[in-house]
């Protein structure tokens, strides 16, 4: 399918609000997935930190 101007690439036949709202959905879902994904990470870390400098101390 070839466009004429970038208006038309965004359009998309009519079809543009659900194929961007699709991208959308998907690039938002991803972001959160890694952030969620990070942030348990550091919660971990830094538990498992804690407990093996009180095990130390014993």
């Amino acid at each position: 399918m070839a466009f004429n101007n970038f208006s038309e690439f965004l359009i998309m036949g009519a079809h543009g609000i659900y194929v961007w709202s699709a991208y959308g959905f998907s690039a938002f879902a991803l972001a959160w997935l890694v952030w969620n994904t990070l942030a348990t990470r550091r919660k971990t870390r830094n538990s498992l930190r804690k407990r093996l400098l009180r095990n130390q101390n014993r």
